[in-house]
């Protein structure tokens, strides 16, 4: 969106309060598929309004392939890819030896936890709640791309990187930016790539991450049309019953984005996604994830996908465990994959 656009949604929702009244931010008065539709595409403009002063006007260079690794089953592209035209953000490209000529693409979005250090390499070795992806991508014949998120991995910019990151918030904010705001335009740009890449099919494009990453692939999926199926594990979270818990210091700052609940909570935001495929699966013990508000989302979302979709395509589920991928979670997004990526055998 355009700073022009998004001062225009600003001052129109300061109208609609100064009137006495509220935007309309549900989809109750919906009728029909088109206008539900219509609704989204204002929706997803408003969305983006609220994250801050963001660098449409930055025409990407081209990505400067560093390094190219072999390794089982696929080859390793080490990159780095002009998003923002404020700092260089290093990427990898992993490229499945057996693979269609237009394979699947998919945004791996790597997680917080506090393992500033590790960032997008998370896809190659895994961390102890969710083992590593590289290896069944490459099984599965995915060409799947992963960044350094701003504070993380290459982007680190401070020996402590808690400091960091709270740095980089604290500046962004004075200069009418949104950390968050701009992390989701970097996995944007960076879906932009991946869709021009040859090897990819970019009417099957698709995003999965973890914790952070779980955030930022439901928000990517409701901002951009482009994917076509979302995967998230572990921090499907209600805004509200997140508050209700006590639970806000549970996730890092780069989490808030100013003015957010004056327009959307977490269920409006995922309607966004409605009517492409989704997976969310999410643990009961989870403190990051309040469970009350996990059935809170999905008792709001299946009847859109009812309406407006397919009710197979929307599936959302807890299980007993903490912050950490289980394999019965592994496997129903393996199986995900297998239904919404139906493809000829690679070869």
């Amino acid at each position: 969106m355009q700073d022009s656009d998004r001062r225009d949604f600003l001052k129109q929702s300061a109208a609609w309060v100064a009137l006495g009244g509220t935007p309309p931010v549900t989809a109750d008065n919906v009728k029909t598929p088109e206008e539900f539709s219509a609704f989204q595409a204002r929706r997803r403009k408003e969305l983006w309004s609220l994250l801050g002063d963001l660098p449409w006007d930055h025409k990407p260079g081209p990505a400067v392939v560093l390094a190219t690794e072999k390794h089982e089953g696929y080859t390793l592209e080490r990159l780095v890819l002009d998003l923002n035209g404020v700092e260089p953000v290093p990427a990898l490209l992993l490229i499945p030896d057996k693979r269609p000529a237009r394979a699947p693409g998919l945004l791996f979005i790597h997680w917080h936890a506090g393992m500033y250090d590790l960032g997008k390499e998370q896809l190659l070795t895994g961390v102890t709640a969710q083992p590593a992806y590289a290896p069944v991508c490459a099984e599965k014949g995915i060409v799947t791309l992963a960044i350094d998120s701003w504070c993380f991995g290459e982007r680190k910019h401070d020996e402590n990187g808690k400091v960091g990151e709270e740095s980089a918030f604290k500046e962004m904010l004075w200069k009418g930016r949104v950390l968050f705001g701009m992390m989701m335009f970097d996995e944007f740009r960076a879906m932009d790539y991946l869709a021009a890449r040859p090897e990819v099919d970019a009417g099957r494009l698709g995003v999965l991450g973890m914790s952070m990453g779980s955030t930022k692939a439901w928000w990517l999926a409701a901002l951009d049309p482009r994917v076509r199926l979302c995967m998230d594990v572990c921090c499907l979270t209600d805004f509200e019953e997140l508050i209700k818990v006590h639970g806000l210091y549970l996730h890092g700052i780069f989490y808030y984005v100013p003015s957010l609940l004056n327009h959307f909570q977490t269920a409006q935001i995922n309607e966004l996604i409605v009517p492409r495929a989704r997976l969310s699966v999410n643990g009961r013990l989870d403190e990051l994830t309040p469970p009350a508000g996990v059935e809170k989302v999905r008792d709001y979302l299946y009847p859109l996908y009812q309406k407006y979709g397919k009710p197979e395509d929307c599936h959302i589920e807890m299980f007993e465990c903490p912050h950490q991928e289980l394999p019965e979670m592994r496997k129903l997004i393996l199986d995900w994959m297998d239904v919404h990526w139906a493809q000829t055998p690679a070869g």
